[in-house]
């Protein structure tokens, strides 16, 4: 609002004249115009979905943004990264949204760290490490500059209510717009848990992770109606905010559901599933390359003996983490670099499956192959294609779990026997892809309805109908 110098998010209690508001998409954007967040709504405490009317360069520039891209590198690497100018990039950043990419970063490192100060009883120092910035002088500026107080002053503040305290490790609110099928997609993960790896029990999502090196656990479960609550135990703090970003990637939290489901709940044929579900989002990954094996290890067979098989693969290639026994982990998931070279044999892969493990592996671990949003679908795609052994489908499976909400693997046994089903007759590959056609941009979440119409998550297996051959 123009008179106060304040910004809202949508439904807070304020009433200002009509005339006195100005809209902007971003949080970053109204900060830079000079508005500071409400102290009611507190608007820095959720995480709304990032779905602006802006070009996909500029979509995925701002996801580079959030997976950390500037942390350590400038606007013209970021630039670099995807074949344009940094002084174009900040031109397009700011017609489309307002807002430079520095300035983007900087208000999610100040928004992740006013969360933590409410939130946690973390020093200032720890605070000021674990949401990105380079000393406390800089996190002190930020704070002063967005929310026109310094850290101290901004913890007294906080509520009574605000404060998590868990039993072990550090516990963190990650808040999503409702609806979410917890339970679903809870029973999803459970079925395809990498033993050792990965666990379900007590309603709590548990898998091991690697930080600079080193293991830790993150445990995920239902907090409220508006939020998961993660419990991290970590090696140390730094960069917290990239290992949240990445936890709220496996259940989906930030896909825009509400845009996505009123495009899909239209549709004659995918309509009825998504009225029935409206709380179901694409399943995403902690680890990309983890999930890459997996999907090569599950071509053509069933989940439970794809499970088999990677299981096999972390009990000879994996890291042994002690003193995990009580949570049901005990190894971390192999690297690239491991499996490029490793022994796979006698583990259940056939030669072609063996050769398709080690080439994505290979190009991972050398950086040809980014498992990340910086390309564009069809790019990534066709990454994944030139490696040997790897097609369409493994490309568009994988580009659905990264993120991509306009992946959608055709091919897919289970995808084409829901169309079926819900069509009267039989599906092609090639019928399947010209169904998917009305449901742009959001394929994969189609594709994650089709996959759970099958009625048990833990059969809704993605697979092949036929084997791939090498391109």
């Amino acid at each position: 609002m123009v008179t106060t110098g304040i910004y809202c998010r949508p439904g807070c209690g304020g009433r200002p004249k009509p005339t006195n508001v100005r809209e902007y998409a971003l949080a970053a954007a109204a900060e830079a115009a000079g508005f500071r967040a409400c102290m009611r709504c507190r608007p820095y405490r959720s995480d709304p979905p990032f779905n602006p009317d802006a070009p996909e360069l500029v979509c995925r520039a701002v996801q580079l943004v959030v997976d950390g891209m500037l942390d350590d590198n400038t606007e013209h690497a970021l630039g670099e990264r995807l074949g344009i100018s940094a002084r174009h990039l900040r031109r397009l950043f700011e017609q489309h949204l307002g807002v430079t990419p520095d300035q983007l970063a900087r208000s999610r490192r100040a928004h992740f760290a006013r969360r933590l100060l409410d939130d946690t009883d973390l020093s200032f120092a720890d605070i000021a490490f674990a949401a990105g910035f380079g000393s406390i002088r800089q996190f002190n500026r930020v704070c002063r500059d967005i929310f026109r107080a310094p850290p101290r002053e901004l913890r007294a503040r906080r509520r009574s209510n605000d404060r998590l305290v868990a039993d072990g490790g550090l516990a963190l609110r990650l808040p999503f717009t409702p609806p979410l099928e917890w339970d679903t997609m809870l029973e999803y993960f459970q079925s395809r848990a990498i033993p050792g790896v990965e666990s379900v029990s007590d309603g709590t999502y548990r898998r091991t992770v690697v930080i600079d090196g080193h293991p830790g656990v993150i445990e995920l479960s239902r907090g409220g109606e508006d939020h998961l609550l993660l419990v991290a135990h970590l090696p140390h703090w730094e960069g917290l905010i990239h290992v949240v970003d990445r936890a709220r990637r496996i259940f989906g939290l930030d896909i825009d559901l509400e845009e996505a489901n009123d495009r899909l709940g239209r549709d004659a044929d995918i309509g009825p599933l998504v009225r029935k579900s409206p709380g179901l989002r694409t399943p995403g990954t902690w680890d990309p390359f983890e999930t890459a094996i997996r999907a090569i290890c599950g071509q053509m067979i069933s989940v439970a003996s794809a499970g088999t098989i990677v299981r096999r693969i972390v009990d000879r290639h994996g890291a042994d983490v002690p003193g995990l026994g009580a949570l049901g982990l005990s190894r971390v998931f192999p690297t690239p670099a491991t499996l490029a070279e490793g022994n796979l044999d006698g583990l259940g892969l056939t030669a072609t499956r063996v050769e398709a493990v080690r080439a994505l592996s290979r190009a991972v671990d050398d950086g040809s192959l980014r498992l990340d949003r910086g390309a564009s679908l069809d790019r990534f795609v066709d990454s994944v294609c030139s490696l040997r052994g790897l097609g369409p489908w493994s490309a568009h499976y994988l580009a659905l779990r990264v993120g991509e909400p306009d992946a959608f693997p055709g091919s897919d046994l289970g995808i084409r026997r829901s169309l079926e089903h819900l069509l009267g007759r039989p599906v092609s590959s090639h019928d399947a892809e010209v169904a998917s056609e009305r449901w742009r941009p959001w394929r994969s979440l189609a594709a994650t309805h089709l996959w759970f119409r099958l009625g048990n998550p833990s059969e809704a297996a993605p697979r092949l109908a036929s084997v791939q051959p090498p391109p």
